[in-house]
């Protein structure tokens, strides 16, 4: 996390089914929108107000994990960080704020969940999980 970062939490619904793409070097990013709309009781009834609408994308693990587990209308949970990104189109410069996923799931508040660990990848191994993978059960742990 760098400094300045702007960190946020956001409560919503997936507007539609993550979508999973790949960048040119092959990594994997998720983009999806998500809606949280705001209920007031009123007259013995709840009213939706206005909503806000925000884009996310979730890279890496994260985001191939989301695609295989969310689908739209589920409530989320993010977690991530506003990021700001321009271009140009037609030649009107346009500009959006997004977030930057660093973790997400789907809300228990009015739904269950059923979790299961994924397989987890580690580039040529992790020193430290492939020693204890191949050590002996009789060696005594260093400290």
């Amino acid at each position: 996390m760098a400094r300045g970062d702007i960190n946020v939490t956001v409560v919503g619904n997936l507007v539609a089914d993550p979508e999973l793409r790949y960048t040119n070097n092959g990594t994997p990013v998720a983009n999806f929108r998500v809606a949280s709309v705001s209920s007031v009781y009123r007259d013995g009834q709840w009213v939706d107000g206005d909503g806000v609408y925000i884009n996310c994308s979730a890279w890496k693990q994260v985001g191939e994990n989301m695609v295989e587990s969310l689908a739209k209308g589920t409530r989320v949970i993010v977690t991530g960080r506003l990021k700001q990104r321009s271009w140009e189109k037609d030649g009107v410069k346009r500009t959006e704020i997004y977030i930057e996923v660093d973790e997400v799931g789907p809300s228990l508040k009015f739904a269950r969940a059923q979790v299961s660990k994924g397989q987890q990848s580690t580039p040529n191994g992790d020193g430290w999980l492939s020693q204890q993978q191949n050590r002996s059960q009789s060696e005594q742990p260093p400290f």
